[in-house]
């Protein structure tokens, strides 16, 4: 059963960076801090304050470039990289604790969150386009709220996680399906 946790939450932790890689990373920073969590070495450096220190302020940086149309599309080309690498850190430190082999843990962590920012960021300017970018804050609002529940739900109840990053996953798709089909008629 624990693997089946690890895992949940693993998946849960990385979906949540691939929508907004800081967020997750302080959750899990500072659950540790707090002793609620227990991280195993490297991982333990998230709890560390000045790693968190870092961790807000670049995530604050990121909270309010992501609101302004134009900016908010080169902070997604640049997360393409960041966001993949949090949920690779993010799932290996949970992993960790199911035995799951390292490389294969950061290989998992990367391809969720990854494929959870390469999605954000093809539907974003969709959103830009059809609201002439007034409705980028309110999606990007949407992204780090889903993204801090994502986060706490991994944390304390995995598999509510996963059920939740399968339904952004397949009303986004169904969200894209849908403006396919518009455009062709």
């Amino acid at each position: 059963m624990e693997l089946l946790s690890g895992l949940l939450s693993s998946l849960g932790l990385s979906g949540a960076a691939g929508l907004n890689a800081f967020i997750p990373l302080l959750v899990v920073g500072l659950l540790s801090r707090a002793d609620v969590i227990q991280l195993n070495a490297p991982f333990d450096l998230l709890a560390n304050p000045w790693v968190l220190l870092g961790v807000a302020v670049i995530g604050a940086l990121d909270f309010v470039g992501d609101k302004i149309p134009g900016v908010d599309h080169v902070l997604h080309v640049a997360g393409g990289v960041v966001n993949a690498a949090a949920g690779a850190v993010l799932f290996a430190s949970q992993a960790g604790v199911a035995d799951v082999p390292p490389a294969l843990s950061m290989a998992l962590g990367l391809i969720v969150a990854g494929g959870v920012q390469a999605t954000r960021t093809a539907v974003r300017p969709v959103a830009t386009a059809t609201t002439a970018g007034l409705g980028n804050p309110v999606v990007s609002t949407v992204e780090d709220g889903t993204s801090l529940l994502l986060s706490a739900l991994a944390v304390f109840a995995p598999l509510l996680a996963a059920l939740l990053l399968v339904m952004v996953v397949v009303g986004v798709y169904r969200f894209w399906a849908a403006r396919r089909v518009r455009r062709l008629t």
